[in-house]
């Protein structure tokens, strides 16, 4: 089948996600099994296509993807009969019919790490995120996430930073930025070498609440597993980690401090058996059994960049409460017994490093900046 005739298959009415996968599952051929395997309604546009496609409903459609694909050379329209179509993908419960890509292609070929996390990171996650995309990206992994605030954007500027490719899959449509103040990592991801934008809905789709865990089944079926690296309790970031396992891939964890409430669900993970991550050694070690798929990464390996390293912690000052914060959050109460000091003490204190610049607060706590 051609990007035509799947965009037809994708376009036709009443043929929900699990239905169309039911019906590709049974590799039909076209387009008489199609024909035959498909509901009442969605057979008979189906036919109505194939025998008059002027006088179709679904031509305007397939029409408009297909003048997009043809407007510019990054944009492809990526289907299970395309030979850049991700082989992983095929074998999730309900693949895509039909990707809209823009950008480098060649960001397909590595293996794959999902990077998924808070949208309102503290700064050590936030600062975790970029250090694991970075050294991932350097063994030669490409970075997918879903270009949301927080982890997903920091892990992937980072793995384009470093020179390595990384790939966002978009709940909207493949022209709409969402969250739109994300028009930079946009463009990048849509032009820089290694970058790429997928998108499962036709140019121009608004985000609706119910395509993002669609989204998220594709930001974790491209790769050999996923790294959780900061989430609460309830978090979207556990749905990608269910969708992890049920698509039978492998799923990481960062550990995190216990007064840390943006990470309570990360530490859940590790309770219930999610592979414990502390270095990126530890992720490219636990991947060695996915065989080809984990070769061919490590031939792809791209060199160090060339921009700075990530500068180390200062030393702990001399002052005791600035010496009992850190990067992740602390509470008042334990700062109070850390420090030594009455409540109304490290208040006072508190407020006046706050006045100076030297610590905020955050969801959980105090952090030093």
């Amino acid at each position: 089948m051609n990007a035509r005739e799947w965009l037809a298959v994708f376009a036709l009415p009443g043929l929900g996600p699990q239905r169309l996968a039911a019906v590709m599952a049974q590799a039909p051929t076209w387009p008489d099994d199609w024909l035959a395997l498909l509901p009442r309604n969605a057979a008979a546009a189906l036919r109505l296509w194939l025998e008059h496609p002027a006088k179709s409903p679904l031509t305007p459609a397939i029409e408009e993807s297909l003048a997009w694909e043809e407007a510019a050379p990054e944009r492809t329209l990526l289907h299970p009969d395309h030979p850049a179509f991700p082989a992983l993908l095929q074998e999730i419960a309900d693949p895509p019919a039909i990707l809209w890509a823009q950008g480098d292609l060649s960001a397909l070929h590595p293996a794959g790490i999902a990077m998924v996390g808070s949208r309102r990171p503290t700064a050590e996650g936030a600062a975790n995120a970029r250090t694991f995309a970075r050294e991932l990206a350097q063994r030669g992994f490409c970075v997918t996430s879903g270009m949301a605030l927080g982890i997903d954007a920091e892990a992937q500027r980072a793995a384009l930073d470093a020179g390595g490719p990384s790939i966002a899959v978009l709940a909207t449509g493949i022209d709409v930025i969402y969250p739109a103040r994300h028009r930079e990592l946009y463009q990048q991801l849509a032009t820089a070498p290694g970058g790429l934008l997928l998108a499962e809905h036709p140019p121009g789709t608004r985000a609706h609440p119910a395509f993002f865990p669609r989204r998220n089944r594709l930001v974790t079926g491209l790769g050999l597993g996923t790294l959780v690296v900061e989430a609460a309790e309830k978090s979207g970031s556990l749905v990608s980690a269910r969708l992890t396992l049920e698509q039978g891939r492998e799923l990481f964890a960062l550990p995190a401090s216990l007064h840390n409430a943006q990470a309570r669900g990360s530490l859940q993970l590790l309770r219930t058996g999610a592979s414990l991550a502390c270095t990126a050694d530890d992720i490219v070690d636990e991947l060695a059994h996915w065989g080809d798929h984990y070769a061919a990464c490590r031939a792809g390996a791209v060199s160090p960049p060339s921009a700075p390293p990530e500068p180390p912690s200062p030393v702990p000052p001399s002052d005791p409460l600035l010496g009992a914060l850190g990067a992740t959050p602390t509470p008042l109460d334990v700062l109070v017994e850390q420090a030594e000091m009455t409540v109304g003490d490290v208040q006072q204190r508190l407020l006046m490093l706050e006045l100076e610049g030297l610590v905020g607060q955050q969801p959980g706590g105090w952090v030093r900046r």
